[in-house]
């Protein structure tokens, strides 16, 4: 049996035993927040667990990184959704230690790429008409500077209503310890 299979096979005994009916809540945030975080597969519970969310409470994005690199790319315009349309009224960006796009270069990323079938010549395409491939694959080297730049991203953009705050934090991933490297609050005075 596949992994999808063993999936499907679970939900089918999901849904008839109505185990949904414990999370069941509406599209709209109750404590009006939307949080970015990192894709890291140990903040998938302890994030929560740690910011003290249930299901219902945020809106929650994730990206490798919890990083927001372009100002009219698909996580932006998440946040802005979330805000204009959502109700969130807070962002909290949160990154976290010990994570993979601290170590991020591009050149092995691109030889695993090229391992599973990405040709050159697939490469210079996409170079050639004006992605800079490693620029673009090249992770960070200061989670709390990545974070700080995430939030100022958001903050200064041009669609973002100023008066939403924007916050920075930093989890520990073993301990779900969380540091503050921006408060949005302070920001917006």
């Amino acid at each position: 049996m596949t992994r999808l299979e063993e999936m499907l096979e679970f939900n089918e005994r999901f849904v008839a035993d109505k185990k949904y009916e414990e999370f069941v809540t509406d599209k709209f945030p109750n404590k009006k927040v939307v949080v970015l975080t990192c894709m890291d597969t140990r903040l998938v519970e302890l994030l929560p667990k740690a910011l003290n969310l249930k299901n219902g409470d945020v809106k929650m994005l994730k990206s490798a990184g919890a990083i927001v690199n372009h100002p009219f790319g698909s996580i932006m315009r998440s946040l802005l959704v979330a805000v204009y349309e959502l109700n969130a009224d807070e962002v909290l960006i949160v990154g976290h230690h010990d994570c993979g796009m601290s170590a991020l270069k591009p050149e092995p990323m691109l030889a695993k790429m090229r391992e599973r079938g990405i040709t050159d010549e697939t490469l210079d395409i996409v170079r050639a008409s004006g992605i800079d491939v490693d620029q673009w694959l090249e992770g960070f080297s200061n989670v709390q500077d990545s974070v700080r730049h995430s939030v100022q991203m958001v903050r200064q953009h041009p669609f973002m209503d100023k008066a939403v705050p924007v916050h920075g934090l930093v989890i520990d991933p073993g301990t779900g310890k969380l540091d503050l490297v921006i408060n949005g609050y302070e920001e917006n005075r």
